[in-house]
């Protein structure tokens, strides 16, 4: 994720000198458009693999720099999350088995990577956003230790201001307030690139946009996050609210966030999109300039533009135009960065398949984009595909509205295939790629729709961190074993054998976070009324912004019947009866230590607060219920 050699204290002066740069590196493109200096009439693809590592118990393991260090391989590469990692794959030319050279090499890493972790005690899951992680692990002890990622966390928050809401509805609904972007910590994705000639850029980028869409629908695999479901594809939620830069001025402006689709076609040239991006968004990061882009050309060389590249990738476009220089050539490249990791190398390669048969066939079958379609209509199938999947409804050509696996099938998967002929791919390959696709959408099963239904199979009894902890272990057990296409694997389910312990090291994996709340006014007849209803012996009392400031409790009850208060003719309000002298625990307090105040404590009922916000309350049931447990395979493991 781009250069490490960032300046983290600079002036005004420092800055302005840097945007200059910036502005010369564009002057310079544009001549070098032109001039006609970019390659043409050379396709070229690669791919950058972002994946999590993990521990034992399927949770986040911060492992990268270790890894690194282990593996010695220059493909790999930091992301912002210490139980992240990237592995960035060999630029080829996009023609006979190019694709299975890229899959060959991307499984090598993979298994490089799970070689070192595992020396350990780690693994690799892909997985757009990892089902087990928790808001404990969002801390700033899991940030990388690269100056980049420091500073950009750093001016982001500062930027925006107040606190960051981040509000995502789906199935569930999830709302928090963060002081950081560390939530970004949770993507992951398989980034596509694409290189084509200066003189079909426009054209290829606007179809890039216009197939986003459909292609993200069969790809999606990430529909929990922090223990809720969410959308199909929440990377895409999280990523654009993490990242966001814009006071609510800016907001009410309608200024669009880093993390965008775009508003409108690209009409003539792509340095509309880049000027676009360069007067639109604040730079983040400077370093130290090493060249004059005008002066390189001038001179008769290639420049490396690093001004402008920095600036570009502190601006995350779903479809990213980027410059490079590949054999002492500079070209222009298309970053797909809509596609999530996993859920196998072979579904990554057929997602990558798709698109890329789409891109080679559709510019040249139909032309200009914009001309058969509103940008409207691509932005909207773009983001319904996020939410819902293969579920959703988008527009086809036709302007009309239709499930996205019918026009997957019928009209695009047909023109992938197409586009794969027309680009000289090996057929067999081609075939073994695109009827994963075929198959996936014929029987809607995403990676999505897989961890969804395998997820609501399983035991309901069973604690939501304990399914969802199954379900990374079957993916990860899937994607190491056979490499097989996630829409052919059975759900997953809670093994018999599953280490119950792990489950439990600490409050937030356990504690309950549906919880039935009363206000101090409330009279205490609600109270009652809500314990005999829902057979709950607590009652927590919050004040109208979410803050704890009390507890009720059947002994309390039991008191005002003891008193002869309950007879009372003015009805009585909780604040004269609940318990304000709490005793509190965090979500990350380890379960033994939250025991062991209740215990001393003798009480019966613990609240978990963040931020002096109630998250969770844990109870002296919740410990019978795991003591059982344990005594429960203890004895098993005896006979």
């Amino acid at each position: 994720m781009g250069d490490k050699k960032i300046n983290t204290d600079y002036d005004e002066d420092q800055m302005r000198l840097f945007t200059l740069a910036v502005l010369n590196d564009l002057q310079a493109l544009e001549l070098m458009l032109d001039s006609g200096q970019i390659e043409e009439n050379v396709r070229r693809i690669g791919a950058e693999q972002e994946m999590f590592l993990v521990d034992s118990s399927m949770h986040p393991a911060p492992l990268a720099m270790k890894i690194i260090d282990d593996a010695k391989d220059g493909r790999l590469t930091t992301e912002i999350g210490l139980f992240n990692l990237e592995a960035n794959l060999t630029p080829r030319e996009f023609n006979g088995n190019c694709l299975r050279l890229m899959e060959d090499e991307l499984n090598e890493t993979l298994n490089i990577v799970r070689k070192s972790a595992a020396n350990f005690g780690g693994g690799v899951v892909l997985a757009g956003i990892l089902p087990t992680i928790q808001q404990s692990d969002l801390t700033i002890a899991n940030i990388t230790p690269n100056p980049r990622y420091h500073e950009i966390n750093r001016i982001v928050t500062q930027l925006h201001g107040d606190n960051r809401v981040i509000h995502i509805k789906g199935l569930d609904e999830l709302q928090l307030t963060l002081q950081n972007t560390y939530i970004e910590f949770c993507n992951t994705s398989l980034q596509v690139h694409l290189q084509v000639g200066i003189s079909e850029f426009v054209r290829y980028y606007n179809w890039a946009q216009a197939i986003s869409g459909p292609v993200l629908a069969s790809a999606v695999n990430s529909p929990f996050l922090l223990n809720h479901r969410l959308w199909h594809e929440t990377r895409l939620a999280v990523f654009r609210q993490s990242t966001d830069t814009r006071s609510l001025t800016h907001k009410q402006r309608n200024q669009k966030p880093r993390v965008n689709f775009g508003d409108r076609w690209v009409e003539n040239s792509i340095l509309e999109v880049l000027r676009e991006d360069a007067i639109r968004f604040r730079i983040l990061l400077t370093q130290a300039i090493e060249e004059n882009s005008m002066q390189v050309l001038a001179d008769g060389g290639i420049p490396s533009l690093a001004a402008w590249r920095l600036h570009n990738g502190t601006i995350w476009r779903w479809n990213r135009p980027c410059y490079g220089v590949v054999n002492g050539k500079p070209g222009l490249r298309i970053e797909a960065r809509f596609l999530p990791a996993g859920p196998t190398v072979a579904d990554e390669m057929a997602n990558a398949a798709f698109f890329l048969g789409l891109m080679t066939e559709l510019p040249e079958e139909f032309g200009d984009i914009s001309k058969l379609m509103t940008f409207d209509d691509a932005r909207n199938n773009f983001y319904n595909a996020a939410r819902y999947g293969l579920n959703g409804q988008i527009k086809g050509l036709d302007g009309q509205s239709r499930r996205v696996g019918r026009i997957i099938l019928e009209e695009l998967l047909p023109r992938a295939r197409k586009g794969l002929t027309r680009a000289g791919i090996d057929e067999v390959d081609s075939k073994r790629l695109l009827d994963i696709i075929e198959e996936r959408v014929t029987q809607e099963k995403s990676g999505a729709q897989w961890m969804l239904d395998s997820y609501a199979a399983m035991d309901k009894r069973a604690k939501p961190n304990v399914r969802l902890r199954s379900l990374t272990a079957a993916m990860k057990a899937h994607q190491e074993q056979s490499n097989e296409a996630a829409h052919t694997w059975e759900l997953a389910d809670i093994p018999s054998d599953l280490e119950w312990v792990d489950n439990y090291k600490t409050v937030e994996q356990f504690m309950a976070v549906d919880l039935y709340t009363v206000r101090s006014d409330d009279i205490i007849d609600l109270a009652a009324s809500l314990m005999h209803w829902k057979h709950v012996r607590h009652v927590p009392v919050e004040d109208d912004a979410g803050r704890l400031i009390g507890i009720v409790s059947h002994r309390d009850l039991i008191e005002l019947m003891a008193n002869g208060k309950c007879l009372a003719t003015k009805p009585i309000v909780i604040r004269d009866v609940m318990k304000t002298d709490l005793i509190t625990v965090m979500p990350e307090t380890p379960t033994l230590e939250a025991l062991e105040i209740m215990r001393e404590n003798r009480i019966g009922c613990l609240p978990v607060v963040k931020d002096k916000r109630l998250v969770g309350l844990i109870t002296a049931y919740d410990f019978l219920t795991v003591s059982a447990k344990l005594f429960e395979e203890k004895l098993t493991s005896l006979i």
